[in-house]
């Protein structure tokens, strides 16, 4: 039975996709894990791998096309004995089974190159549900197998990639069990779920400027994953604002002289770096404010994974430094430009800008004096840094003089952590880069 591909979700906030180049043509024979094609997200430039093996009998979307949505089939493969007689028709529209509407815990199994995989072209029977509506992840080939055996797929554990169920799961399941139970629809009278207000349409708009000069812009789809989640950071997250100066005298000299040492080693520090390592620590010191909030509970994290903005061409990705508590400074800074870079080339892999507990956004190297930034959720706080510049300031002594002095802004998530809470774990931040030499004992 021809196998229907689909364009799979490789990030949890993929919709659409542009099918960026394939890397087979029709009638190539492909095997579990050659790659078939390069997609573009909306965050990177991902390989699309094979799951089953068979040939390409016909390539539905071709290179270059911008807008595919996920789980719309994209090429159909054929097992042994099946040839291009035996494709029938094939839609394009995206497949029920694996509705890109997905919830954000279906989403993110959804980032498995498996999933990017149908059922037959000729077979239309939705894909089983898990109690409660959660997708169920299998092979094709798994499914039917399954369905031949009356076996109910919800009960059987998967030993593929995120649980996914391959052919020998099901082949050493017990046959007989129970087929799935049928999900009960919706009350007829059931009101949609609201939607939050977006302001005027675009021809409204576009009214409002009649006669007058313009070029109108298209999203791409990080332009829009940028506008949904940051107007649902805006309208669901309770933003609280904590200021503080911090004095950069001590450090800009510790720097100097770490540089000069690791000169040789072609080492060379930012202040950004002695910044991310100085808020892993406070959330080390601090650690109920390492902590996201995730829906009906809130997660308190154990290492400090610190995610810092990193602004690209047409928007920004947020990669994340794991365990940044543990590295060395040279670490981080070694490992952040490594993430910088592949983030402006687009080619960060999911779980390198997914998760972490907190972030950084510095607009400082911009000469902005101070801003306030938008928490990333499920963030519980988010740290906004500006320009070290020349300012006047009372010594401990009451004499005046003259400092480098930053501004820095916490945004914190009230649900996630209270004023006395967030002003301690700034505190911490500012003691660690006014005292740079204790972040190494």
């Amino acid at each position: 039975m021809p196998i229907e591909i689909l364009m799979p979700a490789l990030s949890p906030t993929m919709e659409e996709g542009t099918l960026a180049k394939w890397h087979v043509k029709e009638g190539d024979t492909v095997s579990s894990g050659d790659i078939m094609a390069e997609i573009e997200t909306d965050k990177a430039t991902m390989e699309f791998e094979a799951v089953d093996e068979g040939k390409i009998g016909k390539i539905l979307i071709s290179e270059g096309t911008e807008g595919v949505k996920v789980n719309t089939a994209i090429a159909v493969l054929l097992e042994d004995g099946e040839n291009a007689d035996d494709i029938g028709e094939t839609g394009s529209a995206p497949k029920e089974e694996a509705s890109s509407s997905a919830a954000p815990a279906e989403a993110s199994d959804a980032t498995s190159p498996a999933a990017g995989h149908g059922r037959g072209a000729t077979d239309a029977t939705p894909a089983p549900a898990a109690s409660g509506g959660s997708r169920i992840f299998a092979s094709p080939l798994a499914r039917r197998i399954a369905a031949d055996k009356g076996l109910d797929l919800s009960a059987i554990k998967g030993s593929g990639p995120h649980g996914r169920i391959v052919k020998s799961d099901v082949e050493n399941a017990k046959a007989g069990a129970a087929p799935a139970k049928e999900t009960a629809p919706a009350p007829k009278d059931a009101a949609p779920a609201a939607k939050p207000a977006s302001g005027p349409g675009a021809d409204a708009v576009i009214a409002m400027y009649e006669g007058r000069e313009f070029e109108e812009i298209a999203l791409n789809g990080m332009r829009k994953t940028i506008a949904a989640r940051l107007t649902e950071a805006k309208q669901s997250i309770p933003h609280f604002y904590l200021r503080r100066d911090i004095e950069l005298d001590a450090l800009m000299k510790f720097r100097a002289d770490l540089n000069r040492q690791l000169e040789s080693r072609g080492v060379k520090l930012s202040v950004n770096d002695f910044i991310i390592k100085a808020c892993a620590l406070a959330l080390q010191a601090v650690p109920d404010a390492n902590a996201v909030w995730a829906g009906d509970r809130i997660l308190k994290l154990t290492p400090s994974d610190v995610a810092v903005a990193v602004a690209i061409d047409g928007g920004l990705f947020t990669p994340v430094l794991k365990d940044s508590e543990m590295k060395s400074l040279s670490a981080l800074s070694a490992e952040m430009k490594d993430l910088a870079a592949r983030a402006r080339d687009r080619k960060l892999a999911p779980h390198e800008y997914q998760g972490g507990s907190f972030a950084i956004s510095n607009l400082g190297m911009f000469g902005i004096d101070n801003f306030d930034a938008v928490i990333n959720p499920p963030h519980g706080a988010i740290l906004a840094v500006g320009a070290g510049v020349k300012k006047p300031v009372v010594g401990k002594d009451g004499e005046l003089g003259v400092a480098t002095v930053m501004s820095v802004t916490l945004s914190v998530d009230h649900r996630v952590i209270d004023g006395a809470l967030g002003a301690q774990l700034l505190t911490a931040i500012k003691e660690n880069l006014e005292n740079p030499m204790t972040m190494l004992a």
